[in-house]
């Protein structure tokens, strides 16, 4: 247990040292990548080692406009997801994706087209942010969280048939990591909660 705890206090460091506490600030480093942006650029941007920042990437681009409607890109998430929450589940410090997964890249044109569009409302969410329910985001809570992001994670590529079902696991996605990230507990519970909803939508759809 004193050996589980360290590890969630260093990735807790290393989620500060990149200093990712809102979500515009995200965004913002997101734009600033150039010119080929691939998933590997996208992870370096945010820290390969907190789980947080990542779930909340995954989401992020699943939920944006253009970019989430791109054919395959919510299963090209889903299985970012599957790994860094297997991983996390796994006791591991440091995430690992398979090089294939890393070289895929999204077009600069619709990148540049969709941030705009979320930096108004990630302002609007930054205001509310605050740390709540702290029991949530801790150690255990994150391993709560890690195994609601493995069930969107395997949701996600029948959701390519379900229309506008992906939004639902993009949003989810958002709320966990965004949660995470900002220490905000309450966040992650409608995460969950909208979790839930989207995969009872889909079954409901496909059976």
């Amino acid at each position: 247990m004193r050996d589980e705890l360290k590890q969630y206090d260093d990735d807790t460091e290393a989620m500060q040292a990149y200093n990712l506490t809102r979500l515009l600030e995200m965004l913002e480093r997101m734009e600033r990548i150039k010119p080929r942006v691939s998933v590997e650029d996208i992870l370096d941007t945010v820290g390969r080692r907190s789980f947080g920042p990542m779930l909340l990437v995954a989401g992020l681009i699943t939920l944006a406009p253009l970019i989430g409607d791109i054919p395959g890109m919510p299963t090209l998430m889903a299985a970012v997801v599957l790994l860094t929450a297997g991983q996390l589940l796994a006791g591991r410090k440091q995430f690992w994706l398979p090089q294939w997964l890393l070289r895929r890249h999204i077009a600069r044109t619709k990148f540049d087209r969709a941030l705009p569009y979320m930096k108004k409302p990630a302002r609007w969410v930054d205001r509310w942010l605050r740390v709540r329910l702290p029991w949530l985001t801790g150690y255990w809570g994150s391993r709560l969280t890690a195994l609601t992001a493995l069930l969107i994670a395997l949701a996600m590529p029948p959701m390519e048939f379900v229309p506008f079902s992906a939004n639902g696991a993009g949003l989810a996605l958002s709320l966990l990591g965004l949660g995470l990230v900002a220490r905000d507990g309450l966040v992650v519970l409608l995460g969950i909660g909208i979790t839930a909803t989207t995969i009872v939508v889909v079954v409901m759809n496909l059976v």
